[in-house]
């Protein structure tokens, strides 16, 4: 029985349609515990038609926050009392802050890869990057690298609407003087996609491209030539581990420590979530040896 849930309780938690699978709630109320903080965060089912009542129930529940994920992020973007520049430039939100009424929209989806590739000693600052892929996850990472100071970004993806989406991010950006060089190009101009990533000084994968179990084995850089040591490489994916981009990497020239996998990336964008709901940073060695332990435990139980 859990007895730390009072009457002064107070509520987060995550938002959106389907919510079952999320690992939100056993990762947060950790971190609760670990602090002894008088919260708890719960999952709730909302759809996109759903979004005006569920922010009201923010309100009139007095709740400390909340998390979006898909289908909602961008319906809540519109509906914001305030934004931060990510979440106004990517016109989506990933994690409300309810300040006494009036909610603000973060967007920590960039700050997750960034915060992973710290983790790793990698930074994005003066360097030039090239992202592939011009979805969600990849418009925030654009956005991220600018904020963080990467003297360019070179954006690939596979049809023009995604490049128009993208590209609409970087004009926001570029008006508001964000001193980040952005261009954009097709997946299909091999020729100069492989000599951007020759000189380019991280690769981040931001498509589904060799995530299991769709397309297991296969990547978007076809061309191995064009990995050398000084390239990170950074696969947004996190199952399997090791992504064939990742293992092309390995075994062509890139040194280990600078091909890393996606699976920080869900933890770091918590991270700076948790600090906006709390002001603290998240323990998250302590979490990762939990979650270790969580997963060990069920591996013994098969």
């Amino acid at each position: 029985m859990d007895t730390r849930i009072s009457g002064t309780t107070g509520l987060l938690g995550v938002i959106g349609s389907p919510i079952t699978h999320s690992g939100s709630p056993l990762m947060y109320n950790f971190c609760f515990d670990h602090y002894g903080l008088d919260y708890v965060y719960l999952a709730f089912d909302c759809r996109e038609d759903q979004v005006e009542d569920t922010l009201a129930a923010i309100r009139r529940l007095k709740m400390r926050g909340a998390n979006v994920t898909m289908p909602c992020k961008q319906k809540v973007a519109q509906q914001m009392d305030r934004l931060s520049k990510a979440a106004r430039y990517v016109g989506a939100v990933n994690t409300i802050v309810n300040d006494q009424g009036i909610l603000t929209g973060h967007m920590t989806d960039g700050l997750g890869v960034m915060g992973n590739l710290k983790d790793h000693g990698k930074t994005i600052q003066g360097k030039d990057v090239v992202l592939l892929g011009a979805g969600g996850a990849a418009g925030a990472i654009m956005v991220q690298c600018a904020l963080d100071g990467a003297r360019s970004v070179t954006v690939f993806n596979r049809g023009e609407e995604g490049i128009l989406r993208v590209k609409a991010m970087g004009e926001r950006m570029e008006e508001e003087g964000i001193s980040c060089r952005l261009s954009y190009g097709l997946l299909t101009e091999e020729e100069r996609l492989y000599q951007t990533v020759r000189e380019g000084d991280v690769l981040i994968n931001a498509t589904s491209v060799g995530m299991r179990p769709m397309s297991e084995g296969k990547s978007l850089i076809r061309d191995t030539g064009v990995f050398h040591k000084e390239l990170v490489v950074y696969d947004v994916i996190y199952n399997p581990s090791v992504t064939k981009l990742m293992q092309d990497a390995l075994d062509h020239g890139c040194l280990k420590e600078n091909v890393i996998g996606g699976k920080g990336m869900l933890l770091w964008q918590g991270a700076a979530a948790f600090h906006l709901f709390t002001g603290l940073e998240m323990p998250v060695q302590e979490l990762k040896d939990f979650l270790a332990e969580r997963e060990a435990g069920k591996e013994q139980g098969r």
